[in-house]
């Protein structure tokens, strides 16, 4: 593998059209202004060499901070908006940060050994930073299980899917994700947006559906992603008319054939296809067939020089794409020996195609033998008067655990047919999983909580 090259995100903001944006429910900015103009406040810290954390109310002042910073910082640790103080605290030691850039009234409070710059956008003056290094970016995993990891990339391995495809490919287009861009999904249609030569529509935190989608609509949005997770309440909330995207992409959990399906029902005319990437792992490939999983071919080096292997069930990745490593002074090993990320992340060949059945960590024991409640949920998602489902244990004095499903139903469903869709669904998991996967109970629901990430959330009774 040759040595990464050093790129600087502020380049690519001058090359594209000149009315290219990044908005929010507020405000628009031109990319040519944000070259141009800073958003620090204070201009007495001088910031080349150090190690930053941006913590925003907002999406829109993380994405003018990250593209000023690049080049400049040290390192530049992205802090979703979810995360509390005090876990923060331990993070900001391990990552050695010196310095805050921030909106957030709290942090300026309490964060007296740290040098704060105040971040706005009525304050704008000229740029006056001059790209030296290579900036580290750090990331946060998901942190279901305990204190979030601390995850180092560089600006040209989180580009390198980018890059690959042509940074001109998706030239015009107007983006649009349902993550939020300080997450590694979101990040990554950021980037495409600024080094592609498009806008962004960014999201805003609690926003309701329909407004979302009447501002994606007012962007005059054309390429979109986000978790299937995402996309089902997408199609569940009955405020997708009139808006017609050319590309629609699915990433962050396994994307089973009844979203697939979904989406091309709903969007006729687009590219719709499914990515596989990881904050760890990087971006491993796309699959733009329709189908769920991915042809067996991509095992071993595909064309973009990303290689993958399966060991035991396992999904590992190697390339230049993947991260340098966690950060911290206990952290372990990102990969193994020859380099591969164990993605954690289960498939299964089934003829020339492997298939996603679920995670690692997320295995429900029934008696000794093993359960993935994302191979349940793909049979029950496939029932024609179902939106969206989750399989999860519950203890059981025999057996040590039993699968329950929570269902929620297509609405105007009508509740004296619950029954008979109950048996249908359980007829349908008969036929398709063994004896100890089919649900003991299901459960019809109105509502499935999704995380902050845009994952379904997991969780035992």
């Amino acid at each position: 593998m040759s040595p990464p090259e050093i790129i600087a995100l502020r380049q690519y903001l001058g090359e594209g059209p000149t009315d290219r944006t990044i908005s929010d429910a507020r405000h628009s900015l031109s990319l040519t202004e944000i070259i141009q103009h800073s958003c620090l406040t204070d201009a007495s810290c001088e910031l080349p060499g150090r190690s930053v954390l941006l913590a925003t109310s907002g999406q829109l002042l993380s994405a003018l901070a990250m593209i000023e910073l690049d080049g400049v910082a040290r390192r530049m640790l992205l802090c979703p908006p979810d995360l509390d103080w005090d876990r923060l605290q331990v993070l900001l030691q391990q990552a050695e940060i010196d310095t805050i850039v921030t909106d957030r009234s709290l942090l300026r409070c309490r964060a007296d050994k740290y040098a704060l710059v105040g971040i706005d956008l009525a304050e704008r003056r000229a740029v006056r930073w001059k790209a030296e290094r290579a900036t580290e970016w750090l990331m946060l995993t998901s942190g279901t299980s305990g204190l979030p990891k601390i995850v180092r990339h560089t600006l040209d391995g989180l580009a390198g899917a980018i890059l690959a495809d042509g940074p001109t490919r998706y030239r015009n287009a107007t983006w649009a994700t349902f993550y939020d861009i300080r997450r590694y999904g979101g990040l990554q249609i950021f980037l495409r947006a600024v080094i592609g030569g498009g806008s962004m529509v960014l999201s805003e935190p609690g926003e309701a559906i329909a407004a979302h989608v009447a501002r994606l609509r007012a962007g005059g949005v054309t390429h979109i992603s986000g978790t299937p997770s995402h996309w089902r309440k997408f199609l569940m909330s009955g405020a997708s008319a009139d808006f017609a995207p050319h590309y629609v992409r699915l990433s962050g959990e396994i994307a089973d054939q009844a979203v697939l399906d979904g989406l091309a029902r709903r969007f006729p005319r687009a590219s719709i296809g499914h990515a596989y990437a990881s904050t760890e792992a990087g971006v491993g490939f796309s699959v733009d067939d329709g189908r769920e999983g991915f042809p067996a071919h991509l095992i071993g080096r595909n064309r973009d020089g990303v290689e993958m292997k399966v060991v035991d069930g396992s999904l590992r990745i190697r390339s230049l794409r993947t991260a340098r490593g966690y950060v911290g002074a206990e952290a372990p090993p990102l990969s193994d020996t020859e380099g591969y990320v164990d993605t954690g992340d289960m498939v299964e060949l089934r003829g020339e195609r492997y298939h996603f059945v679920g995670r690692r960590g997320g295995i429900i024991n029934v008696g000794g033998l093993k359960v993935h409640p994302e191979e349940i949920e793909a049979v029950i998602n496939r029932h024609a008067c179902v939106r969206m489902s989750r399989a999860r244990s519950r203890p059981s004095p025999i057996t040590g655990a039993i699968v329950v499903a929570d269902v929620i139903l297509a609405d105007g469903t009508d509740r004296e047919r619950h029954g008979a869709i109950r048996a249908e669904i359980l007829s349908q998991c008969k036929d398709c999983l063994a004896v100890w996967k089919v649900p003991a109970v299901i459960r019809f629901v109105e509502r499935l909580e999704v995380t902050a990430a845009g994952k379904l959330a997991r969780i035992d009774a």
